[in-house]
């Protein structure tokens, strides 16, 4: 009877029959999985697989292409830090929702578990927004881990490491302004936490200005683009609607200040 033990990240819980749930996780060295928790839903086991958790789970299947079951225990639970920050919620969803589509099922993917578990511990410890910044790093980081790394540390055109500003929607590499010429236009921004121009965002305060925003926004255009393009068209499929709606809480923001 196959069966192992391992790390995990709850990604989700789908009701099965009237009390139990099947349970997708990204384990530490067994990749995306899924198992169905017995009672998952009684009031004494919903918290444990309750989403972004980190628990430890024991499958064991009769036969290692099956389903098998899942006994769950909770490591560290995810609602005190979330639940009460709308918009680290929304991070947590997109981040779960992005890794349950967009990665293959029961392939060990060792690099995207160290980094999902850095970033769950950047958004837990910070006190201001500046965990968006590693939240896009870390999607350009699942984009390198499925073979499409972006190259943006110096300028296709050039070769020069100066003056980056525009990322080739075709290429994935870095443009500086005067590369691009009449065609920035084409082009999308590269904002200064990844080596564009501009200023780092260095305070809460200056982040949830416009412009800084906007950075954010320039972010999240580039590593949206190229999931769509290398990931999700190749499935013919979107994007998940948590990580549209961390898009959209965010163009609320800026719409907000631009009111004020």
């Amino acid at each position: 009877m196959p069966e192992w033990t391992d790390r995990a990240i709850i990604l989700s819980a789908r009701p099965h029959g009237e009390a139990s749930a099947v349970v997708n996780l990204l384990t530490e060295t067994r990749g995306r999985h899924a198992g169905l928790v017995q009672a998952g839903l009684s009031s004494k086991n919903k918290q444990n697989i309750m989403m972004g958790n980190l628990v430890e789970a024991d499958w064991r299947a009769r036969l290692p292409e099956q389903l098998g079951t899942l006994k769950i225990e909770a490591v560290r639970t995810s609602s005190a830090t979330y639940l009460d920050d709308p918009l680290k919620l929304a991070g947590l969803g997109a981040i779960c929702a992005l890794l349950e589509t967009s990665l293959a099922e029961r392939e060990p993917q060792p690099v995207v578990w160290d980094s999902t578990i850095a970033l769950l511990e950047i958004i837990a410890l910070s006190e201001d927004l500046r965990w968006l910044q590693f939240f896009v790093r870390w999607e350009l980081g699942i984009l390198a881990s499925a073979g499409f790394g972006l190259a943006l540390d110096r300028c296709a055109v050039t070769g020069v490491a100066d003056g980056l500003a525009y990322v080739s929607p075709k290429t994935g590499h870095a443009v500086t302004e005067a590369a691009a010429g009449a065609f920035k236009d084409r082009l999308l921004s590269l904002p200064a936490f990844l080596g564009g121009q501009g200023p780092l965002i260095d305070t809460d305060a200056a982040l949830m200005e416009n412009s800084h925003l906007d950075e954010i926004l320039s972010g999240l255009a580039i590593s949206t683009h190229f999931l769509r393009k290398h990931i999700f068209a190749l499935m013919n499929k979107d994007l998940p609607p948590a990580r549209l709606r961390l898009d959209e809480m965010l163009q609320n923001q800026t719409t907000a200040n631009a009111n004020k």
